[in-house]
């Protein structure tokens, strides 16, 4: 059978935008390495949308509209002064579930659907007691992820001064000077949101090849049937793998743990994100377990503006973290062509592999 090393070459070699030929080979690559260590392969297929990666983009847009809507409301002291918080609430609601259906793949902007599949490996007849999870899929965009941050944050600005300037509205007109800053928040939140559509390609070296380097690394070093192997899809639209695996293997997740891999840098700190209660025990539990990689270990709740995998599993009522490594600079690289295997060491990611899996 071929190392780890080997297998990870090829996969990397790949740009795995999710429901491309690229993906289809990095997951028959996947499957046969996982096959080779005595696991059985299920695949799971589902189809998305591509058009769901313009939900944000969608919402950026709609809230600069929706500025310039609310300017004369705001400034006119012949119009009452509810009627800006009226127009307010119900035009973001409004564009809350527009930019929410889009996003979760409900509503199509056109294109054909694309087809997909998740790897569910498990060894041995015992149930499952922890799944390690890792997505396989890339994505490029015009702005990296700390550009997407740095958007989630002027979105949460415009919403915050929208939200106060038709507040201050219900005590009589704004005047004109302090209305400036209406439209300019709220555009330039909408421009960077606007920044999130596809283009080029990715390796994905670090999002998510580390993750799945982890999740091989700790399939080759378990020694117990208890511990499954989940390979997601579409990841990078939506977390539309992780979504379908939670609905249609609900009982399989009840009674588990989950560890989500994605990616692990090669500098930075060593991240054990949780969504719940639930989560941070397990992550303050299984702190311990990675201390003597040598990196700080440090626990947190998931930060604004980042989807990761183990959301919609935790969602099932199970402990689920995610594990992480990274920097501002990982932020930087990440979703675009320059996230490659050329300047990056997997040795911290096969490590935690092997950790998570020591007895």
């Amino acid at each position: 059978m071929p190392s780890l090393e080997q297998t990870l070459q090829e996969v990397l070699a790949l740009s795995r935008e999710a429901g491309t030929p690229d993906e289809a080979r990095a997951r028959e690559l996947v499957a046969t390495h996982l096959t080779a260590l005595g696991y059985r392969v299920q695949t799971q297929s589902f189809s998305f949308h591509p058009s769901s990666l313009l939900g944000f983009p969608i919402f950026g847009a709609g809230l600069g509209g929706l500025s310039l809507m609310l300017l004369p409301l705001l400034a006119l002291q012949a119009t009452p002064g509810w009627g800006a918080l009226l127009v307010w609430v119900t035009g973001l609601g409004a564009l809350l579930i527009l930019s929410f259906s889009v996003g979760a793949g409900w509503l199509s902007l056109g294109g054909a659907p694309r087809e997909d599949s998740n790897l569910i490996a498990v060894r041995g007849e015992a149930p499952v007691r922890r799944w390690l999870v890792a997505h396989l899929d890339t994505k490029a965009q015009v702005q990296s992820m700390a550009g997407r941050l740095v958007a989630v944050w002027m979105i949460a600005l415009a919403l915050l001064v929208l939200t106060l300037m038709c507040l201050l509205r219900l005590g009589g007109a704004l005047p004109v000077p302090a209305l400036v800053v209406v439209p300019a928040v709220a555009l330039s939140a909408g421009a960077l949101a606007g920044r999130g559509r596809l283009r080029g390609t990715s390796r994905g070296a670090r999002d998510n090849g580390s993750g799945v380097a982890a999740a091989l690394s700790a399939a080759e070093h378990s020694g117990e049937s208890g511990t499954g192997v989940l390979i997601t899809g579409s990841e990078e639209f939506g977390l539309v793998g992780a979504r379908v695996f939670a609905q249609l293997e609900t009982d399989r997740v009840r009674g588990t743990t989950v560890v989500n891999l994605d990616t692990i840098d090669q500098e930075g700190d060593l991240y054990l994100v949780s969504h719940d209660r639930r989560g941070q025990a397990f992550a303050r539990e299984l702190s311990g377990q990675l201390e003597g990689l040598g990196v700080p270990v440090r626990t947190r709740r998931l930060p604004l503006g980042i989807l990761v995998d183990s959301m919609p599993l935790a969602r099932v009522g199970v402990p689920a973290i995610t594990i992480g490594r990274l920097t501002w600079r990982t932020l930087r690289r990440i979703h675009t062509p320059s996230d490659t295997l050329e300047d990056l060491s997997l040795d911290m990611a096969i490590r935690v592999g092997r950790a998570l899996v020591a007895n």
